[in-house]
Formats: C-alpha cells, sequence, structure tokens
C-alpha cells in the first residue's frame, strides 16, 4: 500500500472526515482484514490561513503560499510519502507552487471533481464554495479548461455561503437554519440551468447531501478521498 501524505487543518473538521473516508474505504476493500490507510499528517493553522484577518483575506498570498508549501515540503522530506492531498479546495490555490517545489505527486482536487462530472456527461455546473473559491479565477478555469460552463450564485448568496462556512462549518456546527438556506441557493442555480452542483468547500457535504436537492452532488471531500484510496491500492 501506497502512503498518502495529508496537508489538513484547513480545517480540522474536514480534516478528520478525510481521514475517517480514507480509512473506512481501505478497511472495506480488504473484505474484513483489518486494514487501515498508511497516512502521513502535517496539519497548518487554518485561522492564520483563511480565518478573519488571515493571509487570505489581508492579500498576503506570498505568506499563505508558504505555509502550504513548507507543509508539502516537509511531507516530502518523510521520503515515505508517494502522493500528496491538500485538504481544502480554496487552498489549491498555491497548488502551482506545490507542483514545482516538490517531486512528489499532487492528487490535486479540481482534476478529481471536473473528471466525475464528466463521467457524467455534464456540461453546465454549480459552484459553491469559499468566496476566494467562487471569485478567484484559479478554480473556475481549471473547471473551464475541462469543457465545463460554472455558475456561481449572486453576491448576496456568496456571502451567505461563505459566512456559514466561517461561522458555522468550520467549527463543527451543522445547522437546519444554514441547510435551508444552501437548499434555496442550489435550487436557484439549478433553475438557471446548472445540471449538478460541487460542493467546493471541504465542509459543505457535512451540511448537504444528495437527498437534499434534485441535480447531482458532487462532494468534493469524498471524491478526493476516494481517489487518494484509488491511488495508493493500485
Amino acid at each position: 500500500m501506497k502512503t498518502i501524505g495529508l496537508i489538513g487543518g484547513l480545517s480540522w473538521v474536514s480534516t478528520e472526515k478525510y481521514y475517517h473516508i480514507i480509512n473506512q474505504s481501505v478497511y472495506e476493500k480488504s473484505h474484513g482484514k483489518h486494514a487501515s490507510a498508511k497516512i502521513i499528517l502535517c496539519s497548518v493553522d487554518c485561522g492564520e490561513i483563511l480565518g478573519k484577518g488571515g493571509f487570505y483575506w489581508s492579500e498576503n498570498w506570498d505568506a499563505a503560499e508558504d505555509i502550504i508549501v513548507n507543509a508539502a515540503n516537509a511531507l516530502e522530506r518523510t521520503d515515505n510519502v508517494d502522493v500528496i492531498l491538500i485538504c481544502s479546495n480554496t487552498a489549491h490555490s498555491v497548488a502551482q507552487a506545490i507542483m514545482k517545489s516538490c517531486r512528489i505527486e499532487l492528487l490535486h482536487i479540481i482534476d478529481t471533481v471536473a473528471n466525475a462530472i464528466k463521467k457524467q456527461n455534464l456540461k453546465k455546473i454549480a459552484l459553491l464554495g469559499t468566496k476566494p473559491t467562487m471569485e478567484k479565477e484559479f478554480y473556475i478555469s481549471q473547471l473551464n479548461d475541462y469543457g465545463l460552463e460554472v455558475l456561481v450564485p449572486k453576491l448576496k448568496d456568496r456571502n451567505i455561503i461563505h459566512r456559514i462556512i466561517e461561522t458555522e462549518l468550520v467549527q463543527n456546527k451543522i445547522t437546519l437554519s444554514a441547510k435551508q438556506q444552501y437548499i434555496h441557493i442550489i435550487n436557484k442555480l439549478a433553475m438557471q440551468g446548472a445540471e449538478g452542483v460541487i460542493l467546493g468547500c471541504t465542509e459543505i457535504g457535512l451540511l448537504i447531501k444528495q437527498q437534499d436537492v434534485g441535480i447531482p452532488v458532487f462532494d468534493t471531500t469524498e471524491l478526493h478521498a476516494q481517489a487518494a484510496v484509488d491511488f495508493a491500492l493500485s
């Protein structure tokens, strides 16, 4: 079994979900042989990077990049890691820097979700996430490279989505009110022609499930973690 390197802490809530999904899947694929995944975790401080006053919001991109790239380099120095995952959609804004800095393969979350969407032959996709994920070029342009048309919510709805992530989901708070607001926003995007929706923040899958909406849901955490298992067992 190959060893998976996780850059976590962005937030701890979704990092825990990665660890659970990966190990549960490895166990199930071992057919009752009590296997667990080989994982090395390098956890960074979410507040320092993504929290209020953090590097993303002061637009100190170089400082944010340094922290995440240094985490990747630390995983590489262990000499045991075969693949690296960034356990965050937003932090993939520095993916290119990691790929330049490290010899180890980076399993990119956007490639993973785009391939899953293409398998269902969808063309127009809604994107929910943090404000940087929904508003910066790095995420949408890479989806466009796969031939996907991306719909993002209006500004008012983007603010709602981000506020719930920042003040509730990253603190492991799951409320019915937040769920209803997300479902309302997804339904509006479906009415605009979205054929599916990307849960483009690794915590949103805690709130929204496939049975909640009438279009296909692409949970980036689930897809990314399962791709890591496929790599580790290949």
